[in-house]
Formats: structure tokens, sequence, C-alpha cells
């Protein structure tokens, strides 16, 4: 599966500090591999119909959705800043 990234999520990328963006580049081999991984902490988001959220650490999330052949990368950033706006 590929992963197709929305506008929301480039700009919230660009503006996480340099070892979140390292991280991140970690997990998401991690998620390629297998998105139930532990360390992930996937878990279906309340309220929506096909959103999810991935841990990158206790203080950072992203969120997705998973489609037919490719995952839609949301919002990442900050636990509380990205599911006020998932």
């Amino acid at each position: 599966m590929k992963i197709v990234r929305t506008d929301s999520f480039k700009k919230d990328y660009q503006q996480l500090p340099i070892h979140v963006k390292q991280l991140f580049e970690k997990k998401i081999r991690l998620f390629m591999n297998d998105i139930y991984h532990p360390s992930l902490r996937v878990k279906k988001m309340q309220g929506f119909e096909n959103r999810w959220e991935a841990s990158i650490s206790m203080f950072y999330r992203f969120t997705f959705e998973i489609h037919s052949d490719y995952y839609l990368f949301r919002r990442i950033g900050p636990h509380d800043d990205v599911l006020k706006n998932p």
C-alpha cells in the first residue's frame, strides 16, 4: 500500500522539531511493515467511521485513514492538537 499525505499533514510535518521528524521516519517503517505494531499503539478514533490514530511518542501522534489501496495521512503533531482536529 502507498501513503498519501493531506496538505494539512505536510504543513504539520514541516513544523515538527527535527528529533520528532527523525522518530517519525523510524515509526513509518514499522507502520509499513505492520500497522498494528505494538509501539505504534494504533487505535480507531471514536466518532469517525474511518479515522485512526497512531503514536510517534507519548506526546506526538498522527492520524490516518485506511483505503483499499492507500493510507491517507491526515494530521501529525502534539497529541492534544492532533486530536482536536484529526
